[in-house]
């Protein structure tokens, strides 16, 4: 069947008046159903700013006008836009201002990234031209329900966090005048009280066969060359370390050969030998903006990697690329992180959507395995850097009994609650 062609009914202007001395003018198209439009110069913007005024009547559209023009006018004498900032633009501009931040000491870099990925799903939702001028207070209320459309399984901590930095973001943008109000309303959420600060961990055996998988994947067999080689057993270090220090990952990867006072060498109440490392945790290296010194085992993991490493100045990364000074990048640990995560058997779609497993799970780890040997609850909250209420809102949820019945077929705590492997 041939389709209807549309009818022209032509876009000249009918019934045209100039108002407000000329600065605009109201008129009809035969397009919009001789429904009376404003259109209006916007010198500043190089551009012309139009608008239904919604009314056929004459007498009611020049009163329309003259108001919105007057609005317009007096907006251009404060300096606002009249086309207003888009969303990219606006979030751009607070992402600018906390990246002072970040030089300031008032966040860390890490916090920024989680902040970068939180504004991407607000751009996501609304679009990144949408103007700051069209949104309203209501304007993001069914935010839980659009933000499951993006990811179904998403966390409701997750959603709660990422509204109160939109709504951190709407408060800066309202004190710059961008914004005509200071906060979303978002619809009340329900959240489980099981559900905050739960934490995604490993079972003690998934991590038992975690490190003997790595013993072969920083093998020579599995390396195509030393650099591949040495790149893995860092790798092998870390995991180990991480443990065994509960340091938090932005920690970690920022701690410097410096941080390192000393490995000292102990001995348990069996008379056995130990390596404790005694690490100063800097504050701009925190999530916590706070210093702490911490004791812990496994210095032998410290001293084995900086025998492999080739800078190992005061100011150089413990956690370095093998052939320099930098970080290792974020696209490496993804790879690893894979790698690992395929040889222990959890697969993506576990790990990555049903776990949330990350790099985190192994000082969620360590911590939960302490709490689980009966180490003192302050002195758990010291060596991780975190409240004594969050370690108990957040590990001592776990089913104790259960979880050291499994540990106890898989290997054995050390008094403390750090894990010790032979090597």
């Amino acid at each position: 069947m041939a389709r209807r062609r549309r009818q022209n009914k032509g876009g000249n202007l009918s019934h045209q008046h100039d108002i407000l001395d000329g600065k605009a003018q109201i008129f009809r198209v035969a397009q919009s159903g001789d429904v009376f439009q404003f259109r209006m110069w916007i010198q500043g913007e190089k551009t012309h700013y139009r608008k239904s005024l919604k009314t056929r009547d004459l007498t009611t559209a020049l009163e329309r006008g003259r108001e919105l023009g007057m609005k317009l006018m007096t907006n251009i004498r404060q300096n606002k836009k009249v086309f207003g900032m888009s969303l990219r633009e606006a979030v751009d501009l607070y992402l600018e201002d906390r990246q002072q931040d970040v030089k300031g000491g008032v966040i860390t870099q890490g916090r920024l990234t989680t902040i970068m990925s939180q504004m991407n799903r607000v751009l996501e939702i609304l679009g990144e031209k949408t103007k700051v001028s069209e949104l309203e207070p209501i304007t993001l209320f069914d935010y839980e329900r659009d933000r499951k459309v993006l990811k179904k399984n998403v966390k409701p901590v997750t959603i709660r966090n990422e509204q109160s930095t939109i709504n951190h973001m709407v408060k800066f943008l309202h004190r710059k005048g961008i914004c005509h109000f200071d906060s979303f309303e978002f619809r009340r959420m329900s959240i489980r009280q099981d559900d905050v600060g739960k934490r995604d961990s490993f079972t003690p055996n998934e991590y038992r066969k975690l490190t003997y998988f790595m013993r072969t994947y920083s093998s020579k067999a599995k390396a195509s060359d030393e650099a591949e080689r040495l790149e893995k057993l860092l790798i092998r270090d870390y995991v180990l370390i991480s443990t065994n220090t509960c340091m938090r990952v932005g920690e970690l990867r920022q701690l410097t050969w410096g941080d390192i006072e000393r490995i000292e060498t102990a001995y348990d109440a069996d008379e056995k030998q130990i390596k404790l490392a005694h690490i100063n945790v800097r504050p701009e290296t925190s999530k916590v903006r706070r210093h702490r010194k911490i004791i812990c085992r496994g210095g032998e993991y410290f001293e084995r990697l900086k025998e492999r490493q080739e800078f190992t100045g005061k100011d150089d990364l413990v956690f370095s690329s093998v052939n320099g000074t930098a970080k290792l990048s974020g696209h490496k640990w993804a790879n690893h992180w894979n790698a690992l995560m395929d040889g222990i058997g959890i697969s993506r779609k576990e790990w990555k959507e049903e776990r949330n497993l990350t790099w985190y799970s192994l000082r969620h780890f360590g911590i939960t395995m302490r709490i689980l040997a009966g180490v003192n609850v302050l002195d758990v909250s010291k060596l991780a850097g975190t409240s004594i209420s969050h370690i108990e809102n957040t590990y001592l949820k776990y089913q104790e009994e259960q979880m050291k019945t499994q540990a106890m077929k898989t290997f054995t705590f050390n008094s403390d609650g750090t894990i010790e492997h032979k090597e």
